[in-house]
């Protein structure tokens, strides 16, 4: 199938090389022409495990095309996919839907013979149909069915996700679009993956009630972990007893920072809006919302306290910048809250993350980037490891120690046994666990 691509970021991207990995005849369409320019050059503007083997083979056999031309490209398309950003809407956290009509208004001068018009797009309910109204009022001869087919990729995992998926959604009553939905998603039958076809506005939904639910899971353990410290308990241990539950389930259910990344922060607040909207409040979403913003800005306050109390003239060193492991994605990453607290209260801060350096050195002033958790160690009075990359699971303790000036280690992912990091002479705090160790 001729399937096309509007917006070539993450979800546009990954979906697109996916799909020509299956087969299909894929054209991701961008109007940044630095950005085409690159994939055309084989350069990968995001990092995903495992994405530019698959862009790449896939271009070198014919089936991935990347564009700026999006009129041409629709013409010749079976389904056109709408992948572009849905950021919060500066001033009052809406979805902000001017990519996606924009895009709905491009489709409509160019589409020619029946097309299915895609949103895969996070959109708030209702979308679709505003969609379908732009198409058909630019262009009444339009014939065309517009339907919902919400992402789930996972960063760092999104590959597997993608071909490997628990669900896929796809919101459409109209017999001819659920056909060619079949169709585009016909190499993923021998996974038994199973096609959840729902109404448009359901699926819309879905998305977001998701993603909500999972970042209420991520809070509420954050919170038991807070209680955990004050009545001598240990969060993982709860999180394990509760997980073995089949009905509660083990995922999502590691204490930490706070959630972050470019959906559950956005999907979360979008979800509450519209709710007020729909004057359907929706409480327990709302509250979600507040105690993850405040929980960033109280792991800079664990820092301290682990620093005696005062860090203004120390310097620490934080590992991991990225709001989680294999990506190099800092949108509302736990690590800039805790960094610019710590900075407002006089501390040098150091850092270095595998991916994220980049991307933080446009997010973050005044911070002494480094190449190795040991640089950025040397001379620190406390390091804090932020983000549970894998290469941190495992570092030379000893080591650490003779480079640091005070030997003190805040374990903000619970990554590592509070005995075995005191028994090498060091100071430990962790989350959900009562009070710090000492070395």
């Amino acid at each position: 199938m001729r399937l096309v691509m509007i917006g070539a970021g993450y979800v546009g991207l990954v979906s697109g090389a996916c799909f020509a990995d299956f087969g299909h005849d894929v054209v991701c369409v961008d109007l940044v022409e630095e950005k085409i320019a690159a994939l055309k050059a084989g350069k990968i503007p995001i990092f995903e495990p495992g994405l530019d083997q698959i862009v790449q083979s896939n271009a070198a056999a014919g089936r991935l095309h990347f564009t700026t031309d999006l009129a041409g490209s629709v013409a010749d398309a079976d389904v056109v996919f709408i992948a572009v950003g849905t950021p919060s809407r500066r001033g009052d956290g809406h979805a902000d839907l001017s990519y996606v009509y924009g895009a709905a208004r491009e489709i409509a001068r160019s589409v020619r013979g029946f097309t299915v018009v895609v949103t895969k797009s996070t959109v708030p309910v209702g979308t679709g149909d505003e969609v379908e109204r732009i198409i058909r009022e630019e262009n009444p001869e339009a014939d065309i069915a517009v339907v919902s087919n919400p992402e789930f990729l996972r960063e760092g995992a999104a590959i597997t996700d993608f071909k490997r998926p628990d669900r896929i959604v796809i919101g459409t009553e109209e017999p001819r679009a659920i056909q060619v939905m079949r169709q585009v998603y016909r190499p993923l039958y021998l996974n038994e993956s199973p096609l959840l076809f729902c109404e448009r506005r359901t699926s819309e939904l879905i998305k977001y009630a998701g993603n909500a639910f999972l970042a209420m899971k991520i809070t509420f353990i954050n919170e038991i972990a807070d209680l955990c410290e004050k009545v001598g308990a240990d969060v993982q241990k709860v999180a394990k007893g509760i997980g073995l539950d089949k009905r509660i389930g083990d995922k999502f259910l590691h204490a930490g920072p706070g959630f972050g990344g470019s959906c559950f922060p956005k999907d979360t607040l979008a979800l509450v809006k519209t709710a007020q909207d729909a004057e359907s409040p929706m409480r327990l979403i709302e509250a979600t919302v507040a105690v993850n913003d405040n929980r960033k800005r109280a792991m800079a306050r664990k820092v301290i306290a682990a620093c005696g109390g005062e860090v203004r003239g120390k310097t620490v060193a934080i590992l991991g910048l990225t709001f989680k492991p294999n990506t190099d994605d800092m949108r509302e990453s736990p690590a800039i809250s805790i960094i610019q607290v710590l900075q407002d209260k006089g501390a040098r801060v150091t850092a270095y993350d595998p991916e994220g350096v980049e991307a933080a050195r446009g997010m973050l002033s005044g911070v002494e980037f480094g190449g190795s958790a040991y640089e950025i160690a040397e001379g620190a009075d406390a390091i804090v490891l932020v983000t549970e990359w894998d290469e941190f699971r495992a570092l030379d303790l000893d080591r650490l120690k003779a480079l640091m000036a005070a030997p003190v280690l805040v374990d903000l992912r619970n990554v590592y046994p509070p005995q075995e990091v005191v028994r090498h002479g060091f100071s430990y705090s962790g989350v959900g666990r009562a009070g710090p160790a000492e070395g």
